[in-house]
C-alpha cells in the first residue's frame, strides 16, 4: 500500500513539473503530458459523447486548453490528473449540449422545409453563427496548409487519429524523437498562425 501511495505521489509531482514547464512554453512537456494521460481522458469523453470523432476533437480541445491555462494551475487545489479530468468533462458536456442544439435546429428546419414550396429558400436558423463557423474552419484549414506534409501527418494522427507519439513513430517508420519534434514545431506554427482566433474557439 505504501509503495502504491509513493508511486501516485511521484506521478502527481512529475505531472506538476510538466505543467510548470508548459507554463514556460515548453512544448515537449505538453507532448509528454498528452502521451501520459490521453488514454484515460479519451475514454472519459467517449463515454459522454459516444462518438469517436467528437471524442477525438474534444481531447484535442482539452490539451489545448491545458496548454493555455498551464500558468494558472495550482497544485494545492489538487493533482494535475483531476484538473485534466475536469477540463475533459467540461469540454465533453459542452459538445453534448452543442449537439443537442444542432439536432433541434435541424429538426426545426426540416419541419419548416416540409411546408415550403419547391424552389423556395429556407434561411439558416442563425446565419451569423453559420458564417462564423465557416470562417473558423477556413482559418484552421489555412493554418494546417502552412505545415510541412510530415508535420501535418503527425499532428493529424495524434490529435484526430488518437495515436500516441510512439504509435505514430511505429506507423510512419520514423524515430520517436523525430515525431515529437514534428508535432511540437507543428503546434507552435499553428498557434502562431491562428493567433487569437484560435484561442477563442
Amino acid at each position: 500500500m505504501g509503495s502504491r501511495t509513493a508511486d501516485i505521489e511521484a506521478s502527481d509531482s512529475s505531472d506538476a513539473r510538466l505543467v510548470a514547464r508548459m507554463a514556460e512554453g515548453d512544448q515537449a512537456a505538453l507532448s509528454d503530458l498528452y502521451d501520459r494521460h490521453r488514454g484515460v481522458l479519451f475514454a472519459l469523453v467517449l463515454r459522454v459523447l459516444r462518438d469517436r470523432g467528437e471524442a477525438e476533437e474534444a481531447l484535442t480541445d482539452v490539451f489545448l486548453q491545458a496548454w493555455r491555462a498551464a500558468g494558472s494551475f495550482d497544485s494545492r487545489r489538487g493533482p494535475v490528473m483531476s484538473w485534466l479530468i475536469t477540463l475533459a468533462r467540461s469540454r465533453a458536456i459542452d459538445r453534448l449540449r452543442a449537439r443537442g442544439r444542432r439536432d433541434a435546429a435541424h429538426a426545426s428546419l426540416a419541419q419548416e422545409g416540409a411546408g415550403t414550396t419547391v424552389g423556395s429558400v429556407t434561411p439558416a436558423a442563425d446565419p451569423a453563427q453559420h458564417v462564423e463557423g465557416l470562417s473558423k474552419r477556413r482559418r484552421i484549414g489555412d493554418a494546417l496548409a502552412t505545415l510541412s506534409a510530415p508535420q501535418r501527418s503527425a499532428i493529424e494522427l495524434a490529435y484526430y487519429g488518437g495515436l500516441s507519439h510512439s504509435e505514430i513513430a511505429e506507423k510512419l517508420g520514423e524515430p520517436l524523437g523525430t515525431i515529437k519534434t514534428r508535432i511540437r514545431q507543428g503546434l507552435m506554427t499553428l498557434r502562431d498562425n491562428l493567433g487569437r482566433g484560435f484561442d477563442a474557439m
